[in-house]
C-alpha cells in the first residue's frame, strides 16, 4: 500500500458535499465511474469547522496514475463538489 502512495497511484481526496440523502452514494459513484477504487472513506459533518448542512468526505482512492487523480478530481468538480488533494502524489507525473 505504501508503494502505491509512493508512486502517486493511492491518494487522499477531500470532497466537500451537502449533507442531504443520497449525495454520498453520488460522489462514490462518480469516483467508481472513473474507475477509481475506493479504500477507505470518512464522512466528517460533527466535529469540523463546517457550515450546517454541509460535510466533508474524506476519501482515499487507488488510481493509475497522476493524470488518473487529475481526472477524477476533475469530474468530482465539475459535478459541483469541490475536492482537493490531501495526500498521495504531487500530481506532476
Amino acid at each position: 500500500m505504501r508503494g502505491l502512495v509512493r508512486e502517486g497511484r493511492m491518494v487522499r481526496l477531500r470532497v466537500e458535499i451537502t449533507d442531504s440523502p443520497g449525495v454520498l452514494s453520488k460522489v462514490t459513484g462518480l469516483i467508481g465511474d472513473s474507475g477509481g477504487n475506493i479504500v477507505e472513506v470518512y464522512h466528517q459533518r460533527l466535529f469540523y469547522d463546517l457550515p450546517v448542512k454541509q460535510a466533508d468526505v474524506d476519501v482515499v482512492v487507488e488510481t493509475v496514475n497522476a493524470s488518473h487523480v487529475s481526472e477524477i478530481m476533475e469530474k468530482l468538480e465539475t459535478a459541483g463538489y469541490p475536492v482537493r488533494l490531501l495526500g498521495g502524489t504531487s500530481l506532476t507525473s
